[in-house]
């Protein structure tokens, strides 16, 4: 049978700091400290790949599938790294709580981390350290760093308008830009090589306390990427380098559209012939990055909706299959059992669940979904879920318990809730603790695993949430304040969670 766990949904950027903005300093480990407090043993993020501001500053719209956001770095840690004096902190200047204000956060990273290169080159301590990062990471670092240079050197433009030599990867050209800005390149490569060294000690540390890291694997890559550019036979493009389909998902009952997202397709055939190899590769990574991985929109490993480039709307798409038995069976041949969670979310077909089901990872189950249809055979109400599932209040996706309670839920769906939790409360029903309410029947419920966003063990409301899906701006800044996870809520916490026997 599974272990009962339980742990904490909050992005590293959500952390208290003095710098703007969560990243891999004290506070973090202060955080572990506290988890352990409230006797959770699951620290759920969201993806530590590079964000880009002027994009929304999305955690899933990335210029990398490996590398990790530099506005995560800590400053603090710098200094104990020997990189940085504490003179030089005051060039961050001085930053709010609250919310996080990207503008201002990467012209103070970036100002840090140049002072930190210089410090890098005029000393030899960490030589030797990061030529061994460079050659353990190779597979991805070089092109990334090489991709990041010509990126700068062409004005930030996406690569398929970069001239052709550059475009179309002529190895002569490369390297004649890598000689001619050395620093440049090797700064980018240090760059990774220090937020790497930060977030490994960061993970052992936790290790060391008993909690495990669950990461967040997005299914599909930005077309601007390292990744594409690196690897364009893996993805459905033509000889230009244009997309010839984009992913997304059909019209449904949430959006007569559909989404179009329009990232590259994977060419699947052509991964299958070359034994899915960047696929390895990129599970790897993750696997040595977290314990434990979120995979988004998991059924693209099963089927998914391809749409014509040329279309405005997904209306038009067409669901195309995967190679779903041997690509597992290659993943399985590769690293044994791999700790995957599935976001199995949104519209399935009968067919398409068997085969998720089939594969054996456990699925999503939200329980702020739950209570507008069938009180006895709805999926995601407590009695109705097995072992091999994780359960959530919500997601980073969704409003907060208490939000949703007060501007999304119905009168029946509310009324569907106080009934139900009112038959399946150990402490009694209470209006003005909804969220505690809905974290009982989170923990209670059958499900191996359940993880609480911070928001909810803190009863916050809508406006708190981390996104708005749809909406371009204003998402991904909400930060916890310092001292506002209270000692009280710790032990509220740490009670439930005995009681419902997910504790050591």
């Amino acid at each position: 049978m599974a272990k009962r766990r339980s742990g904490i949904l909050l992005h590293i950027s959500s952390l208290p700091s003095a710098y703007g903005i969560g990243d891999f300093g004290p506070e973090a480990y202060a955080f572990i400290d506290a988890m352990r407090e409230a006797k959770q043993t699951l620290w759920q993020i969201l993806p530590l790949n590079p964000v880009n501001p002027a994009l929304g500053a999305s955690p899933y719209t990335s210029d990398s599938a490996f590398a990790i956001n530099p506005l995560l770095i800590s400053p603090e840690r710098l200094v104990e790294q020997g990189l940085l004096r504490y003179e030089d902190l005051e060039l961050a200047g001085e930053f709010e709580d609250g919310p996080v204000n990207f503008e201002a956060v990467v012209k103070c990273k970036v100002r840090l981390l140049n002072s930190a290169y210089e410090s890098f080159r005029k000393s030899s301590e960490h030589r030797s350290a990061f030529e061994a990062f460079e050659q353990e990471q190779a597979h991805w670092l070089e092109d990334y760093a090489t991709f990041r240079l010509i990126k700068k050197h062409h004005d930030d433009l996406s690569w398929d308008q970069w001239p052709k030599e550059f475009k179309f990867r002529d190895p002569a050209v490369i390297e004649d830009l890598r000689k001619d800005k050395p620093r440049d390149f090797e700064n980018f490569k240090f760059i990774q090589y220090i937020l790497y060294h930060q977030w490994m000690s960061l993970k052992s540390y936790a290790m060391m306390k008993g909690i495990h890291i669950v990461g967040d694997l997005p299914i599909y890559v930005n077309f601007d990427s390292a990744d594409v550019w690196t690897n364009p036979t893996n993805f459905k493009m033509d000889r230009e380098g244009r997309m010839e389909v984009v992913a997304g998902v059909p019209p449904d009952y949430f959006s007569k559209t559909g989404q179009r997202w329009g990232n590259p397709v994977y060419d699947w055939a052509a991964m299958t012939e070359d034994n899915f190899s960047w696929w390895i590769r990129r599970v790897q990574h993750n696997l040595n990055l977290f314990n434990i991985v979120r995979v988004d929109h998991f059924r693209a490993f099963v089927n998914y909706w391809e749409i014509p480039s040329a279309e405005a709307t997904a209306i038009n798409g067409k669901w195309a299959e995967a190679p779903t038995t041997a690509f597992f069976k290659t993943l399985k041949q590769e690293f044994g059992d791999v700790p995957f969670i599935a976001e199995d979310l949104g519209m399935i077909d009968d067919e398409t669940r068997k085969k998720i089901d089939a594969l054996g990872f456990p699925g999503m189950k939200i329980l702020m979904f739950a209570f507008g249809g069938d009180m006895k055979t709805h999926a995601y109400l407590p009695h109705n879920y097995d072992a091999n599932s994780v359960v959530y209040t919500g997601t980073h996706d969704n409003n907060t318990v208490q939000g949703w309670y007060e501007k999304e839920a119905t009168e029946e769906e509310k009324t569907n809730f106080l009934e139900y939790f009112e038959g399946h409360s150990r402490h009694g029903l209470s209006d003005r603790s909804v969220h505690w309410d809905m974290i009982e029947l989170a923990l209670d419920s059958k499900a191996s695993m359940a993880l609480i966003p911070m928001q909810d063990i803190l009863g916050l409301d809508h406006s708190n949430r981390m996104n708005v899906p749809g909406q371009v701006h204003d998402n991904w800044q909400w930060r916890l304040l310092p001292d506002q996870l209270t000692k009280a809520v710790l032990e509220r916490l740490a009670r439930y969670t005995r009681e419902c026997r997910r504790a050591d």
